[in-house]
């Protein structure tokens, strides 16, 4: 297991995704084509809170569940392409999320919460991986995720044909 660690920085040379998309905020062990483990700090300033009720009790920090599957996946999508980043989605293969399932939700996460995605690549077959994995915080489970696929595609075969150039 590789102790090297990769802040934001690094993350955006790996994949790209960005502000205020980029939802894992460093990664902190990788054992390349293995497991890798990374974090995200929730906090109260999320843009998922901007529109949270005057009164909706605690109930309205809770940090929305699409969101922390993103999170986790992004993660995932890091360890898949580690040895061949492409943080330039206009060039080279693209990400595609193929599937996710069997995700079961333990507690709710809320601001304040730092999050530790544990990700494991389960196989690998060509430019498909499947991963497996949890996010944990404070050592207490809060989600876990049985399958998650990640194919990797030459961006001509999944773009739309470009409109031919009439002169206009």
């Amino acid at each position: 297991m590789s102790s090297w660690a990769a802040d934001a920085d690094a993350i955006t040379r790996i994949i790209p995704h960005r502000h205020p998309v980029l939802l894992v905020d460093r990664v902190t062990e990788v054992d390349p084509g293995r497991t890798l483990t990374a974090l995200k700090a929730v906090t109260v300033s999320e843009p998922c809170y901007r529109r949270a009720p005057a009164h909706g009790g605690p109930a309205r920090f809770h940090y929305p569940r699409p969101l922390l599957v993103e999170s986790w996946a992004q993660a995932a999508v890091l360890l898949a392409v580690w040895n061949t980043p492409n943080p330039d989605v206009t060039t080279g293969k693209v990400e595609l999320a193929g599937a996710v399932d069997q995700v079961v939700f333990h507690r709710p996460v809320l601001p304040g919460d730092l999050l530790e995605h544990r990700v494991r690549v389960v196989r690998a077959v060509g430019d498909t991986t499947i991963l497996a994995g949890e996010t944990t915080c404070d050592g207490e489970r809060v989600a876990e995720v049985g399958h998650f696929i990640v194919a990797l595609r030459p961006l001509a075969s999944v773009a739309p044909p470009l409109a031919p150039d009439d002169g206009h």
